[in-house]
């Protein structure tokens, strides 16, 4: 026993190491970016990217302001300078910045200055929050083609992105938790009546949930 015991740890040692596979392509996750809009209530916008391949989340919160994580209702009372706004977290190799630009485009009316549908106010109004040169430029680039298409004006706003706070938790996801209220406020704003008059057949760009 003692002369097997000796030959099994030997075989052990001598025995070459374990090479580990490299992962399977599809178990290495995409890098994931994140872009900030502004366009009126963030319950809408969150349907506006929910739902579309590619997009990994959309978070309700507040850009554009100063202060520190800001609560719905300063926000929504005007004194801290943000803009309800939302991030979509996403991966660039599954969709591109350009498409985000144009799904964001077809849910807003770059027209309107004043706030967003029925909600009036700086808190309302629309905005694309750039985190660099490249989505400086390309934003820029959408927003002419937006206002050749509109023969008109287009007074969303391209921001630097300086910080963006996250809305409380019964904010997130609004749409699933609470749908008969989030039905009621978007027609009662006349959010789709306004979409459909601007973009006609592009309206909201078929957004995957409504």
């Amino acid at each position: 026993m003692r002369f097997l015991a000796a030959f099994l740890a030997l075989a052990v040692l001598a025995a070459p190491c374990p090479v580990r596979s490299a992962p399977a392509a599809s178990d290495v996750k995409p890098e994931t970016r994140r872009a900030t809009f502004a366009g009126g209530c963030f319950w809408c916008m969150e349907t506006a990217f929910e739902g579309r391949p590619g997009i990994v989340a959309v978070i309700s919160g507040f850009s554009g302001g100063k202060e520190a994580h800001p609560t719905y209702d300063e926000v929504s009372a005007g004194r801290t300078g943000h803009m309800e706004s939302v991030e979509v977290v996403y991966h660039p190799s599954e969709i591109s910045y350009e498409r985000l630009l144009e799904i964001y485009w077809h849910n807003i009316d770059p027209t309107q200055g004043d706030g967003q549908f029925c909600d009036r106010g700086a808190q309302y109004r629309s905005a694309v929050f750039v985190r660099d040169a490249e989505e400086r430029t390309l934003a820029e680039k959408s927003k002419s083609a937006i206002a050749k298409t509109l023969h008109g004006p287009v007074v969303t706003r391209i921001l630097p992105f300086t910080g963006f706070w996250p809305a409380e938790e019964y904010h997130q996801d609004y749409f699933r938790k609470n749908p008969d209220d989030y039905h009621r406020y978007r027609e009662g704003c006349g959010r789709d009546r306004r979409l459909k008059e601007l973009w006609g057949a592009r309206a909201g760009e078929e957004p995957a949930v409504h």
